[in-house]
C-alpha cells in the first residue's frame, strides 16, 4: 500500500513537473516572438501619447508592435511619399476626404478618439471678455460667444476696446489651415461664423472669403504643427499670444506630464469653450494589414483609458460628466461640450484650405 502511494506522489509530481515545463516553455515561446514595427506620420498633438511608456509596454507585450512615428500635419501627411508607411494618424474627417480624393479607399479607417477645439488665454483676458460681455463663466467654466467675437475681429477691434492693457488688433492665433488639422477646422468654425452661424456651403464661400483671410492674415506667420503653437503659447506669454486656438488635450495633458511646468503657471492659464466649436476626430487611416492591427489595439480598453486619464483625448468611455475630476488641477475643464456645430462638409473645406496655399 505505501508503495502503490509513494508511486501515486511520484506519478503527480511527474505530472505537475511537466505541466510547468509546458507553462513555461509557452511563455517563453510567446516571449520569443518578434515585434512588428509599424510605420507612420501622426499629428504632432498625438506624440506624446504614442511614446508613453504604459502605452507603448501593451502594444509591445499583448500586441507585438513597435512604433516608428514621424510628426507632420493632418493635411501635409495625406499629401506626403506614403511609400514604406502603414498608417497615417491626422485629426479630421478633412484629412480621411483628402486621401479619399488623392489616394482613393483606404485599406481600413476608423476613429480612435475625440477632442473638440478650445481657445487657450490668460485669466486675465478670459475675465475681461466676461466684464464685456463677449464670454460667461459658468460654474469656473469660461464659454465665449464666438460669432460676435469674430466680427470683432473683422472689425478691427482692439484689446484695449475690452479693457485690457495690451497693444494691437484682437485676434486669435491658430495653425496654417493649408497644413494643419487645428487651423483648417478652425478656419472652417471662422467660416461659419462669417456665414452667420450656419454651416457654410461650397457655393457661400466666394462671399466669405475676403472676411475669412483679413481674420487670419492678422496673425502673420502661422505654425504648422499643433505642438509647436502651443509652445508658443506657453513660451510667449500674454502680449504676443493672446489667445490661442487648439486642442482640449493639450492643456489636460500638460498638467499630467509636466506638473512642474503646470505647478507654476496653472494659475494664469485658462481653457475657454468657444460656442459653437467642432469636435476633432483622431480617425487612423490603415494602409495596409499591419496598419490595421495598431488601429485594433489602440482600441483597447486600457489603452483608451490612458489616453484620456494621461493625455486628455476624449474616449467613447471616458473624458465626460464626472470623468473631469481625473483633472482635477485642471479649473474650468468642462463636463461636456454643450454647443457643437458641424464643420463645413470636405467640398467647402477644399476652397477654404485653397486660400492659405
Amino acid at each position: 500500500m505505501k508503495n502503490r502511494k509513494t508511486s501515486m506522489i511520484t506519478g503527480l509530481i511527474i505530472l505537475l513537473v511537466a505541466i510547468g515545463i509546458a507553462v513555461g516553455y509557452s511563455v517563453f515561446q510567446s516571449k520569443q516572438v518578434p515585434l512588428t514595427k509599424i510605420v507612420g506620420f501622426v499629428g504632432g498633438e498625438k506624440i506624446n501619447f504614442l511614446k508613453d511608456p504604459q502605452v507603448e509596454k501593451i502594444l509591445s507585450e499583448r500586441y507585438k508592435l513597435s512604433l516608428d512615428i514621424r510628426k507632420a500635419g493632418s493635411l501635409d501627411m495625406v499629401r506626403a511619399d506614403l511609400d514604406g508607411m502603414n498608417f497615417l494618424w491626422p485629426s479630421s474627417q478633412t484629412a480621411l476626404e483628402l486621401y479619399k480624393s488623392l489616394h482613393g479607399t483606404p485599406y481600413k479607417d476608423d476613429m480612435i478618439f475625440t477632442t473638440p477645439i478650445v481657445l487657450y488665454s490668460f485669466r486675465p483676458v478670459a475675465e475681461a471678455l466676461v466684464q464685456q460681455g463677449a464670454a460667461t463663466s459658468d460654474d469656473g467654466v469660461y464659454y465665449l460667444e464666438l460669432e460676435p467675437f469674430i466680427r470683432m475681429i473683422v472689425e478691427d477691434k482692439q484689446w484695449s476696446d475690452l479693457g485690457l492693457d495690451l497693444w494691437g488688433d484682437i485676434l486669435i492665433h491658430t495653425t496654417d489651415p493649408s497644413k494643419s488639422n487645428s487651423g483648417n477646422m478652425f478656419a472652417g468654425l471662422v467660416a461659419n461664423m462669417l456665414n452667420k452661424g450656419q454651416v457654410v456651403q461650397a457655393n457661400e464661400v466666394k462671399g466669405i472669403s475676403e472676411e475669412l483671410l483679413h481674420v487670419f492674415n492678422k496673425m502673420g506667420v502661422m505654425s504648422v504643427s499643433s505642438s509647436d503653437l502651443f509652445s508658443l503659447y506657453l513660451r510667449n506669454g500674454i502680449s504676443d499670444r493672446t489667445i490661442t486656438a487648439g486642442y482640449e488635450n493639450q492643456m489636460l495633458e500638460l498638467s499630467k506630464m509636466e506638473p512642474e511646468v503646470w505647478g507654476k503657471h496653472k494659475q494664469d492659464l485658462v481653457i475657454i469653450y468657444p460656442e459653437p466649436t467642432v469636435w476633432s476626430t483622431h480617425i487612423l487611416i490603415a494602409l495596409d494589414e499591419q496598419g490595421a492591427r495598431l488601429m485594433e489595439a489602440l482600441k483597447d480598453p486600457e489603452i483608451q483609458a490612458i489616453a484620456w486619464k494621461g493625455h486628455g483625448f476624449r474616449t467613447s468611455v471616458t473624458g465626460a460628466g464626472d470623468a473631469v475630476a481625473e483633472f482635477k488641477e485642471v479649473s474650468g475643464v468642462a463636463e461636456s461640450i454643450r454647443k457643437v456645430m458641424p464643420a463645413p462638409g470636405y467640398d467647402a473645406i477644399t476652397p477654404i484650405i485653397s486660400y492659405f496655399q
